[in-house]
């Protein structure tokens, strides 16, 4: 444990990513102090059940259930299902495995009980090991619509089954205008021992954004004493998962982490920049944000784990 961690920490994380320093603050901060809340705009409902693909990838790290390999769903992961599903015509675009197929079943049957997303959630950390608190970003259904070449789709019709292949030109979140932040988020953000918010390196247009957009949750953070730290998800002009690279060219924003920085002017205090990336620093340093240095590709447990460290050494150093 980092035994200088005195104060609360809140971390805001999309899906493999943002899993990544997730785990690394969960091995270096106590699970006491160490909150996060994982979006949920890109849930949806599929087969009949309701699928969190952010918030499992981050319960599945964090439990040390997750597929390494390829970042999502679980290890040791079978397909019969899938296989059998084909067999009869059914949508098989979504991979969903055996042992995955529990979690969203499970989900689906609490949910229709008359259980908050928050309270099934809980329940499932409970009984999978997870010590720090894992919450959705709201218990309001909120899903990313992506504007593309090809029509409006939805975010997992865009991610998965056409495989990012549309050109983007926006996003829309439907049901923001309604959707409550998450209670225990926003009593966390005027909590006078809050230490830090850090932006996990997650995709910031459809992971973060519907966070930030949910009513009162950017008001709030700019009026936290606690420092934002964002870490940047592009590493010498690349996504080092997923679509963000992509996304962003078709935008017409540049693929730079000035760019990212930029995306967060005004929120963020300080931006962690890979060390590949220190040409930048001056030009992030204009938009009115420090600037810290370090090595933030996570390809290891240790990777994860000084990445964490870093992060959390940035914040009890800058409380504002």
């Amino acid at each position: 444990m980092h035994d200088a961690v005195a104060n609360k920490i809140l971390a805001i994380s999309g899906g493999v990513g943002g899993a990544k320093l997730a785990l690394g603050l969960a091995r270096v901060v106590e699970p006491a102090r160490l909150t996060i809340v994982a979006n949920t705009a890109d849930d949806f409902e599929h087969l009949g059940l309701h699928i969190a693909p952010d918030l499992d990838t981050v319960m599945y790290t964090l439990a040390g259930l997750n597929n390494q390999q390829q970042g999502w769903g679980l290890a040791d992961e079978t397909w019969q299902f899938l296989e059998a599903l084909q067999r009869l015509g059914g949508e098989s675009w979504f991979r969903l495995g055996d042992r995955d197929l529990a979690t969203h079943i499970q989900r689906s049957q609490l949910l229709a009980q008359g259980r908050s997303l928050s309270q099934v959630t809980a329940q499932f950390c409970a009984q999978l090991g997870v010590q720090p608190r894992l919450l959705p970003m709201s218990d309001d259904p909120v899903r990313t619509v992506v504007i593309s070449d090809e029509g409006e789709l939805a975010f997992q019709h865009y991610f998965v089954r056409e495989q990012c292949r549309p050109r983007v030109s926006g996003f829309r979140f439907d049901g923001i205008e309604t959707a409550q932040a998450q209670p225990e988020l926003l009593a966390l953000l005027q909590d006078e021992s809050l230490a830090a918010i850090v932006l996990c390196p997650s995709n910031p247009f459809v992971s973060v954004d519907p966070v930030l957009a949910l009513s009162g949750v950017r008001a709030a953070m700019i009026d936290s004493a606690a420092p934002v730290i964002a870490v940047s998800p592009i590493v010498s002009g690349l996504a080092i998962k997923g679509p963000a690279a992509k996304m962003m060219l078709e935008l017409g924003v540049p693929v730079t982490a000035a760019a990212v920085a930029q995306h967060y002017q005004g929120l963020v205090d300080h931006f962690v920049l890979d060390q590949g990336d220190v040409t930048l620093t001056a030009e992030i340093e204009r938009l009115g944000m420090a600037v810290a240095v370090t090595a933030t590709i996570m390809n290891s447990l240790a990777d994860r784990e000084n990445l964490a460290r870093f992060v959390v050494d940035v914040a009890l150093g800058a409380r504002r």
